[in-house]
């Protein structure tokens, strides 16, 4: 059942290129045609000298013979435009399918999933399956063909001495596919080689920090050197291998064309066959051996494909856990304030776990509040994010947004009312305007310095060297954790959602600071915010706090309320005072 099924995959990721396809298999009928035709002529040509064969004859039949060739040459080449094209062009449709299809997955498998393995099969795995359908589906045709028309007219001309000749093909064949294997896997570890090199550099180059401080610089030159010898070998045998099977089968090609020669020496001087039939049938035999030769690899190439469509085809085939409803609700937009937000005995609990990352947790937020989540690590808090911007899966009727159940809702709608600062938030190589446009490339630079204000990163921004064409380097590297996390709130700022959640989005930014922004915050009636934080000083400025404690709700209220009551929270806040007692003493 197995192989229909990978013929099954091969035709429809083909079908689209079908009309390519057909054209670049009409033009090699016409090469094989050309190349059964020409070793004929010559045949011809040969054995029509006689002492009164003209030379304007001979010249005559020698450019006809040139024309061909060079027909034959120029449709051997627009064959192989065709046939290669087409598996390019399915190799870009089919990561561009993949790509699309890893950006509706959510957050929990792509971060658990293995970014070597998804990158393996979009990268890797996909450049067999375009050797499959571009030169695997070229060298089959192509020596199907050869062997189809070569081989009735050989055996037109001499039967014995055809058979003869190309009794050691199959030998050709066996030591191809012997060595194939070998070389395939020699440069699958010199591929594995160069990569644990970039992997090498690129960590090196990420960490070059630290292996300054603690002095590690020969430790990674060693290391690195290991690597490149590691390489080296897996080239040097890679190239040993290539060494010895050419040789080998110019060496089974010279044989038959020995054997060839050797018999038919003796039907040439028994008169039984012309010297243009000897000369037609040495021709015939060199113009299998290629196709004969290239036969293992391609077979090889073809097996390959095969298994990597098969893995492209099961990523491909997985489906996201957090998909749109089958019947969407329309977001419903009005006059009146936006970003209210309602749990009603919400529940979460990740897949593989037993336990509840949330427990029947309810609350109720009206539009422009700004409310504190507070509690201790593991007790669900960025649990809550993930599920109002449904980066987990939420069961239906349980998260609300301004009354509209959110798993009724389009992700894009839900998301399009939603700005989620995480902890760390994610920066990329660019310029510090490019990374704080990422939701709204089009923002006018006057909003792009209000948020900037607003995140308290002005000050920071005229520090730096090109102000807002500065590039923050690899995930934001040249800036430091508090300059990321501002940068990263400021392009929430930026999308004016109207529920923001930081999710201990400030961790890295002090007391005073984060109470400045904050207070910003305030100001912005047009905006609920949902402040989750380990950082109850900063909280305490907020409106009101929800106290989270392994995954339930436990407390709610004023800040000064919730002191004054015996509980996890008048608990954390004691825990936070000793501990700013100590750092400062």
């Amino acid at each position: 059942m197995a192989a229909p099924l990978k013929l099954g995959l091969i035709a429809r990721h083909l079908r689209p290129q079908r009309r390519q396809l057909l054209q670049g298999a009409a033009a090699l009928l016409v090469v094989n045609l050309l190349g059964t035709s020409l070793p004929l002529l010559v045949q011809h040509t040969i054995n029509s000298l006689h002492p009164g064969f003209s030379l304007p004859q001979l010249l005559q039949q020698a450019l006809w013979l040139a024309l061909l060739a060079t027909l034959m040459a120029g449709m051997r080449l627009w064959s192989r435009v065709l046939v290669f094209g087409a598996g390019r062009q399915v190799e870009v449709l089919l990561r561009q399918r993949i790509f699309d299809h890893l950006l509706r997955q959510e957050p929990g498998w792509v971060q658990t999933a293995g970014s070597g393995e998804v990158i393996s099969r979009s990268t890797s795995d996909v450049e067999n399956v375009r050797r499959l359908l571009g030169f695997a589906v070229l060298s089959l045709t192509n020596t199907a063909l050869a062997y189809a028309l070569t081989l009735p007219a050989m055996l037109a001309i001499d039967p014995l001495l055809s058979v003869a000749a190309i009794v050691l093909y199959p030998l050709m064949l066996l030591v191809v596919g012997a060595s194939g294997g070998r070389m395939m896997a020699q440069q699958r570890q010199q591929q594995k080689d160069l990569a644990s090199l970039s992997d090498l550099i690129q960590e090196d180059l990420s960490g070059i920090s630290a292996i300054k401080i603690y002095g590690q610089e020969p430790t990674e030159e060693n290391a690195f050197a290991a690597l490149s010898r590691r390489y080296r070998d897996a080239a040097l045998g890679l190239a040993r291998t290539r060494s010895t099977l050419f040789p080998l089968l110019e060496g089974i090609s010279s044989l038959s064309l020995l054997v060839l020669l050797a018999l038919g020496s003796g039907q040439l001087e028994r008169g039984s066959l012309t010297l243009g039939g000897l000369i037609a049938l040495i021709l015939y035999v060199e113009r299998l051996v290629f196709p004969t030769a290239l036969l293992g690899f391609t077979l090889s190439s073809f097996q390959t494909g095969q298994v990597s469509l098969e893995r492209v085809e099961e990523l491909l085939s997985r489906r996201p856990g957090i998909e749109d409803p089958l019947q969407p609700e329309p977001l419903q937009t009005s006059n009146k304030p936006s970003g209210a937000l309602e749990a009603r005995g919400l529940c979460v609990r990740y897949e593989g776990s037993e336990r509840l990352a949330l427990d029947g947790v309810s609350f109720a937020i009206k539009p422009g509040e700004l409310v504190a989540v507070v509690g201790p690590v593991g007790c669900g808090k960025t649990s809550l994010a993930r599920a109002i911007g449904r980066m987990v899966e939420v069961p239906e009727g349980q998260l609300w947004v301004d009354g509209q159940d959110i798993t009724h809702l389009r992700l894009e709608d839900l998301r399009s009312q939603l700005a989620l600062v995480p902890q760390e938030g994610y920066l990329f190589t660019a310029t510090l305007a490019e990374n704080l446009r990422f939701g709204d490339p089009e923002a006018p630079q006057q909003q792009v310095e209000r948020v900037t204000r607003q995140a308290q990163l002005e000050a920071d921004v005229l520090t730096f060297p090109e102000g807002f064409n500065t590039l923050v380097g690899e995930r934001g590297i040249t800036l430091s954790g508090g300059q990321r996390q501002r940068t990263a709130l400021a392009r929430a700022l930026l999308v004016k959602a109207p529920i923001l959640v930081l999710d201990d989005a400030l961790a890295s930014v002090d007391n005073r600071t984060a109470a400045a922004i904050l207070q910003s915050l305030t100001l912005d009636q047009q905006r609920t915010v949902l402040f989750i934080s380990h950082q109850l000083s900063a909280a305490a400025a907020c409106d009101r706090v929800l106290v989270l404690e392994n995954g339930r709700l436990v407390q709610q209220g004023k800040h000064r309320q919730l002191l004054d009551q015996e509980g996890a929270y008048r608990r954390l806040w004691d825990r936070e005072q000793a501990t700013s007692k100590l750092e400062t003493a």
